[in-house]
């Protein structure tokens, strides 16, 4: 698997807006990237009364609908554990997960001050860098919420 990246943060601390922005920069570095958007909740990725939705809700366990350009599969797991995902991934240069807190990867965490000013109780060595509009005090790096160039240019340097 590609080295995995997860962007954690309180809820609407701007992760995905984070992530939106990353990507792109990653994008015209020339690398691939996958993510991962780990939820709590219960969800249904296709439209009720589609075909597709139809044979998963009459039973099917693993359910795929494909065109010639993508696919999109919806498939009943034990658990959402990183390392289930590994063989979708192998052809991407980086995979950037948005939550994932408790599992043992890099970690940047988000911290918007209109949010919360307390960072998350994280292991230090999972810590790569904090982005942030507010001084926290934590000894690593840190960089503003629209530094994304900067940030790139760290898991460029640590991972690619």
């Amino acid at each position: 698997m590609p080295p995995v990246i997860s962007v954690v943060g309180k809820s609407g601390s701007g992760k995905t807006t984070f992530i939106e922005l990353l990507i792109p920069e990653l994008k015209k570095r020339g690398y691939k990237i996958g993510t991962i958007k780990h939820t709590n909740q219960n969800f249904e990725f296709d439209k009720p009364g589609k075909d597709s939705w139809r044979h998963k809700r009459s039973g099917a366990d693993t359910v795929i609908i494909a065109s010639n350009a993508k696919f999109a599969m919806v498939k009943d797991i034990d658990s959402a554990n990183l390392d289930y995902f590994k063989s979708y991934f192998e052809d991407m240069d980086l995979v950037i997960t948005e939550g994932y807190k408790k599992d043992s990867k890099p970690k940047i965490e988000i911290i918007r001050s209109g949010r919360s000013t307390v960072p998350l109780d994280l292991k230090t060595e999972e810590r790569l860098a904090l982005v942030t509009d507010t001084y926290t005090g934590i000894d690593i790096p840190c960089f503003g919420l629209k530094d994304i160039a900067d940030v790139a240019d760290l898991i460029e340097r640590k991972f690619l």
